[in-house]
């Protein structure tokens, strides 16, 4: 990583430290620490990092910004944090400027799409990440005229508000005849598929931070709980489980790393991209699943109370599963590529990243 990523990740975790700490928000009971963290977020400039300065952000790297995500996932924060810096990324592939305050994007369902047809936005997004919080969404629209990149304001659309698996904001937003602020063409050589899979990578590195999280604060719980007169990490299971542990940590965060690298240096979303990205949400998501159930073991019954942090790592990867397509639909859809491209090609596609 380079210096100035490196300086930027580590003022993001400064903030997280400070500001998100797991026990003071899980004895916070009215979420009175999210106004202070989201607003020195704000000031550091890092809910905007992927929006260049004309457009009103801080002109972050893809790199940079994918490193605050990996950060955040250590820290398990429950404020639309990846959801504000997609949404501006996603603005400023059609030069529209990002406003101030929380955003989030639509539609975040790879089953749902939003149209817009005379300036107009019809449909209906599932599971949209802390809608209910956003001031404004940033949606990608499908009309007569091809892929449009649209700025809305929240209030003027239809919220059911939902809740995932962690207990945070997972909403319905329904377009109901809204007129959006503004709303621009995306480019000819704009993916379909770019605004999941960028959402895809940021969930798998947010993913990959938990899974770290949860193998720290096992093996520290390891190491202070006693059973039968010796600590449990001296029984031969518990360091078999953790072994296992360590090996889905470790899995996850390279295929998160690998893909978010080949975004950050690619110019454009070809099959080697979507492969990274696609590869890179199974896996973590699949350690998601490994990594809670083997940290949750290790606890046993203390680490399914409210009062342990271990819950706020283990369901918050769990429910990020789902976000921006699951890894049963990634995996298919993987499938299809493969088949498509046929047997001769699939080693040299493998093989080129």
């Amino acid at each position: 990583m380079a210096e100035n990523e490196n300086i930027v990740v580590q003022t993001a975790e400064k903030i997280f430290a400070d500001l998100a700490d797991p026990q003071a928000i899980n004895r916070d009971k009215e979420g009175a620490w999210k106004a202070p963290l989201w607003q020195t977020l704000s000031d550091a400039g890092l809910p905007l990092s992927w929006v260049p300065e004309n457009c009103g952000g801080s002109g972050a790297s893809m790199a940079e910004g994918f490193g605050v995500l990996n950060a955040a996932g250590r820290f398990a924060i429950a404020v639309p944090l990846a959801e504000t810096m997609l949404a501006g990324w996603l603005l400023a592939q059609a030069n529209i400027p990002s406003p101030e305050g929380e955003m989030t994007v639509a539609p975040a369902n790879p089953r749902d799409h939003i149209t817009l047809n005379e300036g107009i936005l019809s449909g209906r997004a599932r599971g949209v990440p802390f809608a209910n919080a956003a001031k404004h969404i940033a949606v990608l629209a499908h009309g007569t005229n091809g892929l449009s990149i649209a700025l809305v304001d929240a209030s003027k659309c239809r919220i059911e508000a939902g809740l995932n698996l962690a207990g945070d904001s997972s909403d319905t937003v329904t377009f109901d005849k809204v007129a959006p602020i503004t709303h621009k063409p995306a480019t000819r050589s704009f993916d379909p598929n770019a605004l999941l899979l960028t959402g895809g990578v940021a969930r798998s590195l947010q993913i990959a931070g938990a899974l770290e999280s949860l193998l720290d604060i096992s093996v520290r719980y390891s190491n202070e709980r006693v059973a039968f007169e010796k600590k449990i990490s001296k029984f031969q299971a518990v360091q078999h489980n953790l072994a296992r542990l360590a090996g889905e940590s470790a899995a996850a965060l390279a295929a998160a790393t690998s893909a978010a690298d080949a975004l950050s240096t690619a110019s454009g979303f070809n099959d080697e991209i979507f492969l990274e990205a696609v590869s890179a949400k199974i896996r973590c998501s699949e350690a998601a699943e490994n990594g809670s159930g083997i940290a949750h073991q290790v606890h046993g019954a203390i680490g399914v109370t409210r009062e342990h942090i271990l819950h706020r790592y283990s369901l918050r990867a769990l429910a990020w599963r789902d976000d921006f397509g699951s890894e049963s639909y990634w995996a298919v859809e993987l499938g299809r590529l493969v088949a498509r491209r046929g047997a001769d090609e699939l080693w040299p596609l493998v093989a080129s990243r």
